[in-house]
């Protein structure tokens, strides 16, 4: 980046144009394993006509654009893997917005979800996507990788409720994509292209989504299995009797025994035998509806080798419970360097899936941990680096992870569920699409984006990048 390229953005942002080594090197990572990429500055822009001047400004100058949120992706989309301008939008920290008449909230993209779930919930509303992250990930970051979490069993992922998004386009233009409606057949949906972009197609500075009615009651249940294979098998039969809960996440021995040294403050009593559990919510508003939900579940967890079932009786309880799954992802990062891997299958595969993840390691010798939300078929497989050498971690492993990926992709699922494509997963995209659908892509990516400046370098394997 040239000094006078430097000038103009200080001149525009002052102190929020930052070129010191600690804040380049605090936002040149986010939570994939231990990469860090420098950008040559980290912008702080506060409104769209900020964004919209640096935009222009870049794509005049070709000058590469990474933007972020939170950082706290895992799929390495915020890494400034080609230098240029770190765009960080945690000035858009406003709820502008809630339409109570309508269900619906107008945000900026640096708002904290958690934080815009209180919010709401304060007004009996409810927004169900809840990635692990929710404490600390923005509402932007969640539309740029179309985040879900557990309860996406029950009520979809972001792409579900967002209605409209304000868009500045690389070249500076400022759009919206939609209308503030539930239905819109008017042309091509532009909404629904920009959710899950990964910031590769336009910088997202307003969102509107839909909300729902906040449910009252809620049930959980921790069950024990004998055979993680037999608790993947159990799930499908609970939504076969006619359950379908707002939460099914899988966990399996080893992620709760490594949660559980993690946090200091929970007190959950795991068998020796027990190989698997499932945590199970049920929500809704009439009790005994819940109740008998749960009564069917127990049956049909009882034909799948499990042992005593555990039900919160309390909110601290539920709340410890809950501790304990969001918390596996910390755990598995602070016990070792690992890779994690986002694979999703219809949710019958779930067993095929979790037994040749584990031959796989067989055969390569490494160790996974894995968890996920099995009620949507998507399991996340931790790959623990332990004692392998270099040469082992850096040229086996990517052929052993293609093999993961290519029976994922076998079992009819796919290379990432909710975490993106990002930097970490691109040159495994052939394997879920051919050169017509990769050309597609680039050719949505080209008329967007014809200079090639914003977040360059993701989503597409370096192969193909510039055809």
């Amino acid at each position: 980046m040239k000094q006078e390229d430097l000038i103009f953005f200080k001149n525009k942002l002052n102190d929020r144009c930052k070129t010191d080594i600690d804040t380049l090197e605090n936002y040149g990572h986010d939570e994939t394993e231990n990469l860090v990429f420098l950008p040559s500055v980290v912008l702080i822009p506060e409104s769209t006509e900020e964004v919209s001047e640096i935009l222009r400004y870049c794509n005049t100058h070709l000058i590469p654009v990474t933007p972020c949120g939170a950082r706290t992706g895992l799929s390495g989309g915020a890494l400034p893997v080609k230098g240029g301008v770190l765009l960080s939008m945690e000035r858009f920290s406003k709820i502008i917005s809630i339409d109570e008449n309508n269900l619906q909230v107008t945000t900026e993209p640096g708002v904290i979800t958690e934080v815009l779930q209180n919010a709401v919930a304060e007004k009996g509303l409810f927004y169900p996507p809840d990635p692990a992250s929710k404490g600390s990930c923005f509402i932007g970051g969640n539309i740029s990788e179309n985040s879900g979490g557990p309860k996406a069993v029950k009520y979809g992922v972001t792409a579900d409720y967002v209605l409209n998004l304000e868009v500045v386009l690389p070249s500076g233009e400022v759009i919206w994509t939609g209308a503030n409606v539930l239905k819109n057949a008017t042309g091509y949906n532009l909404t629904q292209l920009i959710v899950g972009s990964e910031g590769t197609l336009g910088i997202v500075t307003k969102i509107v989504l839909r909300l729902l009615p906040k449910p009252t009651k809620d049930l959980l249940m921790l069950v024990p299995f004998f055979s993680a294979e037999k608790a993947c098998a159990a799930v499908p039969e609970i939504f076969k009797a006619g359950v379908i809960p707002s939460a099914m996440e899988f966990m399996e021995r080893d992620a709760i025994d490594w949660t559980l040294k993690f946090v200091d403050d929970l007190s959950i009593s795991i068998q020796p035998e027990h190989q698997a559990h499932l945590l199970i919510e049920v929500d809704g508003w009439d009790e005994s509806v819940l109740l008998n939900d749960c009564e069917r579940i127990a049956e049909v967890v009882a034909d799948f080798d499990c042992d005593e079932i555990l039900f919160a009786e309390t909110q601290a309880q539920k709340e410890g419970l809950w501790k304990l799954r969001r918390k596996v992802g910390e755990a598995v990062k602070s016990h070792s360097v690992y890779k994690e891997e986002d694979t999703v299958v219809p949710r019958y595969e779930l067993p095929r899936l979790l037994k040749g993840v584990k031959e796989i390691g067989n055969t390569y010798g490494f160790k996974s941990v894995c968890y996920g939300h099995a009620g949507d078929g998507n399991l996340h497989v931790n790959i623990i680096k332990g004692d392998l050498d270099e040469r082992t971690w850096k040229e086996e492993l990517p052929v052993a992870i293609r093999e993961i990926f290519e029976l994922t992709v076998q079992l009819g699922g796919t290379i990432s569920g909710e975490h993106g494509i990002g930097w970490v997963q691109k040159e495994y995209m052939d394997i879920a699409f051919g050169k017509t659908e990769l050309q597609l892509m680039h050719s949505i990516k080209q008329l967007f984006d014809p200079n090639t400046i914003l977040n360059p370098g993701k989503i597409f394997p370096d192969s193909t990048e510039n055809h």
